[in-house]
């Protein structure tokens, strides 16, 4: 059958989860094949919607497709490029804190990180009064126009980042066109190219577990445990972006307290994340925090709780059944270089304990109540611009 390469991909994918070195208990085997579900739904789109010819942003991760560590603050756009092909990305800013390019040459596999060949945020480009601009990527020459970025060699990926600090903030819009195609109309299908199409999905979709089943162990898994490093460029070549990273080990009884100072950085947030290398639940629950939505103290500290035990205070970071997971920060649209002073601090504590260990204690409480509508927030805000 023309559809057999990628029902065996789903087959060797699925004995992938299941004999993945992390696994300790149900949970986080039935975690796997949920992560196995939403890499099919995203290989198979991917292989669909995306036309070399007629390229368009795709959603490459979100809530249901997670991967790559995805950050809850952020939507990811991706296309596919040629390096010796010219393209014309028209949009306009939203008010979300930051939008960044970035062009890739490879692909992210089990043994290879890609390039990063071009990186930066809006501030280089040329943006009228309502928001509107248009970008164009090719190998050249400008001919005098404005935000012009010319392709190195090898460049096959074009990826768009808008990063959330409030939820509620505007989606802005964006969209690519080869210009040697605008107005002409794709090849019609064939049976090839339908196989082709299968035949790819499979082959990502297997590249994908693997890849990410990786890099917790090249990047994080080699920390001591329970600390987090100093702020430091993100590995990959993202502009503006510092990250700290650790992972964490905490029984029921012990909480892991963060302190880290308010950032003068437009974007910060930290989140949890599995070791399928995803995002622990963030819709509905508190698995994250960034600059617009954690409780700043009077001394300007941002105080964490990492605990599995509720400690009834607003700045409570949920593990959700996960005894082992990873930390990470991320700084965004930084206009200076990060100090070891700007990162985090990290201090295990009995959760019987937690109260002695904050010195705004009493400020830092929260009612069931008002917990309950933080939640709902998430939740409301998370369906408004990611829906399906």
């Amino acid at each position: 059958m023309l559809t057999d390469p990628f029902a065996e991909a789903i087959a060797e994918a699925e004995k992938l989860i299941e004999t993945a070195p992390h696994i300790r208990s149900e949970q986080d085997l039935l975690e796997g094949y949920q992560y196995l579900a939403g890499g099919i739904i995203a290989t198979t789109h991917a292989a669909w919607a995306s036309e070399k010819t007629h390229p368009s942003f795709i959603q490459g991760t979100g809530p249901f497709t997670k991967m790559g560590l995805d950050n809850p603050d952020t939507l990811y756009f991706g296309a596919r490029i040629n390096d010796d092909k010219e393209y014309k990305v028209t949009g306009k800013r939203g008010t979300t804190a930051d939008l960044s390019f970035q062009v890739l040459s490879g692909n992210y596999t089990n043994s290879n990180v890609p390039g990063s060949e071009i990186a930066f945020d809006d501030r280089e480009l040329e943006i009228d009064d309502d928001g509107n601009f248009v970008a164009w990527f090719g190998p050249g020459p400008a001919d005098g126009r404005a935000n012009y970025y010319t392709l190195a060699p090898g460049s096959s990926q074009l990826v768009v980042r808008e990063v959330y600090s409030d939820w509620s903030q505007q989606r802005g819009v964006i969209r690519i066109e080869r210009t040697d195609s605008i107005g002409i109309a794709p090849p019609p299908l064939t049976a090839e190219e339908t196989e082709k199409r299968y035949a790819r999905a499979g082959k990502a979709l297997v590249t994908r577990v693997k890849t990410w089943l990786q890099f917790p162990e090249w990047f994080y898994l080699k920390l001591t445990v329970n600390t987090m490093t100093e702020p430091r460029l993100t590995p990959g070549g993202l502009a503006t972006q510092y990250s700290s990273v650790g992972h964490y080990e905490l029984t029921d009884e012990q909480a892991m307290i963060i302190t880290v100072p308010a950032s003068d950085a437009p974007y910060l947030g930290f989140q949890l994340g599995s070791l399928w290398y995803i995002s622990l639940d963030y819709v509905n629950h508190q698995t994250s925090l960034n600059n617009g939505q954690a409780q700043v103290d009077p001394d300007g500290m941002v105080r964490m709780v990492v605990s599995e035990k509720n400690p009834g205070v607003t700045n409570w970071i949920e593990t959700v059944g996960h005894p082992r997971g990873i930390l990470q920060f991320r700084w965004q649209r930084v206009s200076r270089e990060l100090t070891p002073q700007d990162g985090p601090t990290v201090e295990i504590v009995a959760v019987a304990d937690i109260a002695k260990h904050l010195p705004h204690f009493d400020t830092n409480t929260i009612t069931a109540e008002d917990w309950a509508a933080r939640i709902a927030q998430r939740q409301a805000a998370i369906d408004n611009r990611m829906l399906g």
